[in-house]
């Protein structure tokens, strides 16, 4: 088991799916745990975790839980930048204030992370920043522009972040989940895995458990991106039967 006793943590979504989820892992692993979200706090969190109410489109906010992080437990080493939502709609339809939504919570979200707890993360002589990006930040999906926008402009800056922050000691990597199962993914069947090597959904547990080797153990990994999706972006199925 990896062993993050001493590092404090921020996993913002944190009340449910892969926000809850990554919330236990860290916490199992001795991590002190602020679970961040808009949502309630949830009734059954762990030892070693606290809830704070955080929209992670308020820089107040962010100030706020970061503030209330360090008074719990000390600087900030740990920073998941995990609060997504996803609005369906093609470019012709979707409405603008639906792209610009999701582009404020999916991307900007987490550039204001970054940009609050950078000062944190230097008090606690370094760290790592994780962004839970989406095999929609590898490749494009129809009627799922601004989900894919935002989720390629967190790839992004996910490197442009890890070049920032080294100088601090900061690792910042990506990681990118396919189809999990989750709230968001409620009401889509199997068939939408049909054509994966691993033709099935994926668990919030195993996205959480990536997120834990990347914070324990993938010291020499920066500006990285690790795919957790059944082998979805490997390639066409069609071709997977040439001889």
């Amino acid at each position: 088991m990896s062993n993050l006793e001493g590092t404090t943590a921020i996993v913002t979504g944190g009340a449910r799916g892969i926000g809850r989820a990554v919330v236990d892992a860290l916490a199992e692993a001795g991590a002190s745990v602020m679970a961040a979200d808009v949502l309630p706090e949830p009734a059954d969190l762990p030892p070693g975790a606290a809830y704070t109410h955080l929209d992670v489109t308020s820089e107040d906010d962010w100030h706020s839980a970061v503030a209330a992080t360090e008074a719990a437990f000390g600087p900030v080493s740990l920073l998941v930048n995990n609060a997504g939502i996803v609005e369906f709609g093609g470019i012709g339809e979707q409405s603008l204030k639906s792209f610009q939504h999701v582009i404020d919570v999916n991307l900007t979200g987490a550039w204001l992370g970054m940009h609050v707890a950078a000062r944190s993360l230097r008090a606690a002589g370094g760290g790592v920043v994780i962004n839970i990006s989406s095999t929609a930040g590898l490749t494009g999906y129809p009627n799922l522009g601004a989900y894919t926008a935002s989720k390629w402009g967190l790839r992004g800056l996910t490197k442009t972040a890890a070049l920032e922050f080294a100088r601090d000691g900061v690792r910042v990597c990506s990681v990118h989940p396919g189809p999990i199962r989750t709230p968001m993914t409620q009401g889509f069947d199997d068939t939408m895995t049909a054509g994966q090597p691993i033709a099935r959904f994926g668990e919030p547990e195993e996205v959480a458990r990536m997120v834990l080797f990347i914070a324990a153990e993938a010291t020499y990994s920066t500006g990285s991106e690790f795919v957790v999706d059944g082998g979805a972006v490997a390639g066409s199925p069609l071709t997977a039967s040439i001889r």
